[in-house]
């Protein structure tokens, strides 16, 4: 199973380098210090609550500002709306990735099993952060100036299938394995969003995190898969250190080894691949990313982004030969050679 850090949707090398850049605003060292006493507890096995057996079923949970987890039931599945979007908003998009992994992969639930899809919102207060913590969901609200939501459809998307990773490649969250990680999980919470608003790969946005931001941030997301490197430039936040290409790959300590920024290597890859093929991301192009990461044919949890490069080859080989060309270009255009 891949050790993951709990870092969240947003990196903890973001949080400190706001942290630098408003020395006022406490929340972001608050919500590393909360974050990293989450991951003590899960690493010491303190888990203070039990999930029943799983039928994939949506539990949502309100913690209403407080850090006791997992929080109030709020709404479960088959409830009726409660009238608090965050809250309805969570158990749409839970069930919308449910139903998008069983349409698309034939997976059931995170697992494969039917494991329940158990969330809760609300969590702290000005907590800047989504995470999966390797049993549930927990969405912060943000602190209203640079963060305003967490709960859309590709930050579910994403998280959610950092499930999936721990529970067949297990990729490592460090260096170039932790980088394919993130990226799988961001190709994942894209596809998700595609094929929830029904959009072909040449009309998305390939933005993971739009709308997170609050309106004086000069940013529209987190990152671009399409344009590594875009998806903000504000000087509260810094400018967006994701690299387009192999060459530039980031090789410091910083970030486990940089998983969020060199990410951006095989996003592009994915993106531009899916551009080319044509029509619907989540079809061909994100089957043989699927199948190089949780199928059969996978790569182990050690691979680096060569290693993954190869092993989607060899899938789209098997699986839909007539991509090949435009999957190595795709590669090559990032400057990994297949």
């Amino acid at each position: 199973m891949s050790t993951r850090n709990f870092d969240g949707i947003i990196p903890s090398s973001m949080l400190l380098e706001l942290a630098s850049r408003s020395p006022d605003n406490l929340s972001h060292i608050e919500t590393i210090l909360r974050t990293q006493k989450i991951l003590q507890a899960a690493r010491n096995g303190h888990i203070r609550f039990k999930f029943a057996a799983g039928k994939a079923e949506r539990q949502i949970y309100d913690a209403k500002n407080t850090t006791r987890l997992p929080g109030t039931r709020a709404r479960f599945e088959g409830d009726a709306a409660t009238g608090d979007k965050t809250t309805d908003n969570a158990y749409d998009y839970h069930g919308g990735m449910r139903d998008f992994l069983k349409a698309e992969f034939g997976w059931n639930s995170i697992d494969g099993n039917g494991m329940n899809l158990v969330g809760t919102v609300h969590y702290g207060r000005n907590y800047n952060n989504a995470f999966w913590n390797g049993a549930s969901m927990t969405y912060g609200d943000g602190d209203g100036v640079i963060f305003i939501t967490f709960v859309t459809p590709n930050v579910v998307g994403h998280e959610l299938a950092h499930g999936v990773t721990e529970k067949t490649s297990g990729l490592d969250y460090q260096g170039e394995s932790g980088a394919l990680n993130e990226s799988f999980s961001d190709v994942l919470g894209a596809c998700y969003e595609q094929w929830l608003f029904k959009q072909t790969a040449d009309k998305a946005s390939w933005l993971i995190g739009s709308g997170i931001f609050g309106p004086t941030i000069k940013g529209k997301a987190l990152r671009s898969m399409i344009a590594p490197g875009t998806a903000y430039n504000d000087p509260k936040l810094g400018k967006d250190p994701q690299p387009d290409h192999y060459s530039k790959l980031y090789r410091g300590s910083g970030d486990n080894g940089g998983v969020h920024i060199n990410s951006g290597i095989p996003n592009k890859a994915f993106a531009t691949f899916a551009i080319a093929v044509g029509g619907n991301a989540w079809e061909a192009p994100a089957h043989i990313w699927w199948e190089s990461n949780s199928g059969k044919n996978r790569v182990g949890s050690t691979a680096n982004i060569a290693d993954f490069a190869k092993k989607t080859v060899d899938n789209c080989t098997k699986m839909f030969p007539q991509h090949l060309p435009a999957l190595k270009k795709a590669w090559n255009d990032v400057g990994v050679a297949v």
